[in-house]
C-alpha cells in the first residue's frame, strides 16, 4: 500500500531561514520521500511561488500545486497532510483537514496554536473525525534523548526526582523541553504551574509573541518537579542551566547538551561524568565527511536527495513515526493528546504570570495569556528599565 502525501505551508526558500520563517516543509519532505509506501504527490501555499519552488525541489506534479489547501483535498485523494504554516493559523487548517474528510491523518509542525482553546479543538476536530492527529515533536527521536531515557529506566540514577532546562523561550522553543519532560515521566499528570515572565521588547516568533525571559516551576502528580529558566540574553536560559537538559536523580544526575561539553553524559553518586556516545547531537546526526562532500554538492546542484545520506534526520524520524503507526493501526508517540499536555505547561506558566500565583492543572482558559497582557499594556514594551 503507497500512501499519498501533500504538505500546506511551503514557505520560501530555506536558505532565508529566520523567525518569520523556517521553510519546515523542506524538513518534513524528504521524510515522505526517503519512504517506498508514500508518495509526495501535492502541495498548497497561498504565496504560488513558494509553492512552485518546492514543488520543483521536490518533484510534485505542476497540476497538483495550490494556493487554496481545501480545493486541494477536495480535488485529490489525500492520505497524509503536513501542516508546516506559522502557528497562529494551525488550528482553523488542522480542523479544515479533519473535517473534510479527505486525509486519514495530519501532521502538524508545533507549537500546536496560539490559544490554548485553539489547541484543544484541534485534538477534539481529529477525534470526532477519526484522523490521527500529530505534531511535530521530533525529539523524542534522537540518540542523545533516547540513550538518555534508557539510562533512566536501568535507574542508573536511582528514581527521577527533578528536571530542569533553559531555552529560549517557554512556547515556540520550550514547548520540546516541556514534551521531552513528559517523555521522561512517562506522561504522569502535571499537578500545578508556577512562573513568572518578562516581555519588554517585541519579541515575535512567527508572528506569535514569546517572553524575553522567564522562570517556571511544576509538579507532577508522583512528586517529581521541573524547573525552566529561559531567554536569549546572555546570562539566560540555558546559560544558567549549564545545559539543553538536566535530570535528576535520588543517586545520580543525567545532562543532555551540555555547554561545551558532551550530548550526552551522566554520573552516579559522588563518581566522576561518564560521556555517552550517541554519534548524534541533541538536533540530529551529526556530520560525516561524506556527508559534508555530498552537503556540498547538494549546495550547487540541488537535485541530489540528501534524505538518502546516513542517517535519518529526527524530523524524518517523526515522519517514520506517523506513517508506521498510521499502517499499524496504533496510537502514534508524537499524538496530538500527548503534544496537549506539553503545551498546556506553557500556557499555564503565562497564566500564572497573569494570575500572579500558582495554577492548578487542568487550565481553565481558552486564550492566549502573554498575547493577551502585551495587548492590554501590562508590559512596558520598549522601555528599559533604569
Amino acid at each position: 500500500m503507497v500512501l499519498n502525501a501533500a504538505v500546506i505551508g511551503t514557505g520560501e526558500d530555506p536558505e532565508q531561514r529566520d523567525r518569520t520563517g523556517y521553510a519546515m516543509a523542506y524538513r518534513h519532505a524528504p521524510g515522505y520521500e526517503r519512504r517506498d509506501d508514500v508518495d509526495l504527490v501535492a502541495c498548497a501555499d497561498i504565496v504560488p511561488e513558494n509553492a512552485l519552488a518546492f514543488a520543483n525541489r521536490f518533484d510534485v506534479p505542476k497540476a497538483n500545486v495550490y494556493e487554496d489547501y481545501e480545493t486541494m483535498l477536495e480535488e485529490l485523494d489525500i492520505d497524509v497532510v503536513s501542516v508546516c504554516t506559522p502557528p497562529s493559523v494551525h488550528a482553523d487548517i488542522v480542523v479544515g483537514c479533519a473535517e473534510s474528510g479527505t486525509p486519514d491523518a495530519v501532521h502538524c509542525e508545533k507549537p500546536m496554536a496560539t490559544t490554548w482553546g485553539d489547541c484543544q479543538r484541534m485534538v477534539e476536530a481529529c477525534d470526532r473525525n477519526d484522523v490521527q492527529f500529530t505534531i511535530n515533536h521530533q525529539r523524542r527521536f534522537g540518540g542523545p534523548f533516547l540513550k538518555a531515557k534508557a539510562l533512566l529506566d536501568r535507574s542508573e540514577i536511582g528514581d527521577l526526582e527533578r528536571l530542569e532546562w533553559g531555552e529560549a523561550n517557554l512556547l515556540d522553543a520550550g514547548v520540546h523541553l516541556f514534551d521531552l519532560c513528559g517523555f521522561y515521566t512517562d506522561g504522569t499528570p502535571v499537578k500545578w504551574v508556577l512562573a513568572n515572565v518578562d516581555y519588554r521588547e517585541e519579541n515575535l516568533w512567527f508572528g506569535t509573541h514569546n517572553e524575553n525571559q522567564g522562570l517556571a516551576q511544576w509538579q507532577y502528580e508522583d512528586g517529581v518537579t521541573g524547573l525552566a529558566i529561559t531567554g536569549e540574553a546572555d546570562g539566560l536560559g540555558a546559560d544558567v542551566v549549564g545545559c539543553y537538559l538536566r535530570l535528576v536523580g535520588s543517586d545520580g544526575v543525567i545532562e543532555l547538551g551540555v555547554e561545551d561539553g558532551p550530548d550526552l553524559r551522566y554520573r552516579t553518586g559522588d563518581s566522576a561524568w561518564k560521556t555517552v556516545d550517541t554519534s548524534e547531537t541533541i538536533y540530529g546526526p551529526k556530520t560525516g565527511l561524506a556527508r559534508a562532500g555530498v552537503q556540498k554538492l547538494f549546495e550547487r546542484v540541488p537535485v541530489v536527495d540528501e534524505s538518502r545520506l546516513d542517517k535519518p534526520s529526527f524530523h524524518e524520524r517523526s515522519i517514520d513515526e506517523v506513517i508506521e503507526s498510521l499502517l499499524e493501526g496504533r496510537e502514534p508517540s508524537i499524538r496530538g493528546a500527548v503534544s496537549l499536555r506539553a503545551t498546556e505547561l506553557a500556557f499555564a506558566s503565562w497564566e500564572s504570570a497573569r494570575r500572579q500565583g500558582r495554577v492548578d492543572l487542568p487550565l481553565d482558559i481558552d486564550d492566549n495569556p502573554l498575547e493577551a497582557m502585551v495587548e492590554a499594556g501590562v508590559y512596558d514594551v520598549g522601555v528599559e528599565a533604569e
